[in-house]
C-alpha cells in the first residue's frame, strides 16, 4: 500500500520590507483588548503593538500591557481620533495599522492589508452592508462615499472605515488635520487622494461587537455628519461644490429676470426683479469664495508636500 504524503503547509508568518506598528486607541475595552492584541502579535509577530488608552474607567490599560502591548495612558478622555494622532506619533514602524479594540476587526486581515503596501500608500479595509450595523449608518455612509468620490475624483467606497494600513510618514504630513473625534478616518483618506497618494480599498469581514457599546449616537452624529460633508468641500476641493452652487443660482437669476421682462405686469421693459438682483449677486459671491477657498487649499497641501 503506497501511503500519499501530505502537502505542508507553511504557516511561518510573513514577512515585509518594512517595519509595521499597529495602533490600537481604546476606551473601556476591557472584556476585547487582550483578545485583540494578541490576535495582532499572532498573525503579525513583528509589529510594534500601541494601545492609546482614552482615560479608561476599567483595567483596559492593565489587560493591553499583559498581552503584551505598549500602552500609553490619557489623563483625561479626548476622544478615537486623538489616539490615532498620539499612536502615529509614538510609532517607529514604516507602516502602522490602526485597528478597533471592540474586537469587530479581525487581525488575521492585517497581513492582507499590508501586501499592498509598495504600490499603495493607504489600504482600507472596506465593509459591506451587513458591516455597517443598520440601515441608516450605510445610507449615511453611502452619501460621504459619494461625496467622497465627487470631491476626490476617484472611487471612495468606505472613507468611514477605521480599520486601514498606511505609511506613516506620509501620515505625519496631516497629522494635524486630523480631529479628535470620529472622522478622522474620512479626514486621512481624503487627505490622502488630495495629495496624489494612491490608495486600495481591500473587502473585509467585520465581526458584531464583543465588548462595550457603540459611542455613536444618531442625532448628535447627523450633525457631525454635516459638518464632515463642510470640512471636506472646504478643505479638500472647494470649486467643485461651489462651481455648481453658483451656476445654479446664475441660472434661477436667469429664469427670474426672464419672467419679470416677458411675463411681468408690464412685459418688455427693462425692469430687473429684486429676486434676480439677489441670485446674481449670490451667484458671485459663492464662486468668488469657492475660488479663494481652492487656491488656500492647494497653498496648504503644497506647503505639506514641500515640508515632506
Amino acid at each position: 500500500m503506497v501511503e500519499l504524503e501530505m502537502p505542508r503547509i507553511d504557516t511561518t508568518p510573513p514577512t515585509w520590507p518594512f517595519s509595521v506598528s499597529v495602533i490600537i486607541p481604546a476606551r473601556n475595552e476591557s472584556q476585547s483588548i487582550g483578545r485583540v492584541v494578541r490576535g495582532v502579535l499572532e498573525h503579525v509577530p513583528d509589529a510594534e503593538v500601541i494601545v492609546v488608552d482614552d482615560a479608561s474607567n476599567d483595567d483596559t490599560p492593565e489587560q493591553a500591557a499583559r498581552a503584551g502591548a505598549l500602552v500609553v495612558r490619557r489623563p483625561y478622555n479626548i476622544g478615537n481620533g486623538a489616539g490615532v494622532k498620539t499612536g502615529v506619533r509614538q510609532a517607529t514602524g514604516d507602516v502602522v495599522v490602526v485597528i478597533d479594540a471592540d474586537g469587530q476587526h479581525n487581525p488575521a486581515e492585517i497581513p492582507r492589508l499590508l501586501k499592498y503596501i509598495g504600490p499603495y500608500d493607504m489600504v482600507i479595509g472596506t465593509r459591506d452592508r451587513a458591516g455597517q450595523q443598520n440601515a441608516l449608518r450605510w445610507l449615511g455612509n453611502s452619501l460621504l462615499n459619494r461625496l467622497g468620490t465627487y470631491v476626490a475624483g476617484m472611487p471612495m467606497e468606505d472613507l468611514t472605515s477605521g480599520f486601514r494600513a498606511m505609511r506613516r510618514s506620509i501620515m505625519l504630513e496631516f497629522v494635524g488635520l486630523l480631529p479628535n473625534q470620529f472622522s478622522w478616518p474620512t479626514t486621512s483618506a481624503m487627505s490622502f487622494a488630495k495629495a496624489g497618494y494612491h490608495i486600495r480599498f481591500e473587502p473585509i469581514g467585520v465581526r458584531p461587537r464583543t465588548s462595550g457599546r457603540s459611542s455613536q449616537k444618531l442625532i448628535k452624529n447627523f450633525f457631525k455628519f454635516l459638518m464632515i460633508i463642510f470640512k471636506i468641500v472646504s478643505l479638500f476641493s472647494p470649486l467643485r461644490v461651489y462651481t455648481p452652487v453658483a451656476i445654479t443660482m446664475f441660472v434661477l437669476g436667469l429664469i427670474s429676470f426672464g419672467l419679470g421682462f416677458f411675463v411681468g405686469p408690464e412685459p418688455f421693459r427693462l425692469k430687473v426683479p429684486g429676486s434676480a438682483v439677489v441670485l446674481f449677486t449670490g451667484s458671485l459671491i459663492v464662486f468668488m469664495f469657492g475660488l479663494l477657498a481652492e487656491q488656500i487649499a492647494n497653498l496648504w497641501f503644497k506647503g505639506q508636500n514641500r515640508d515632506g
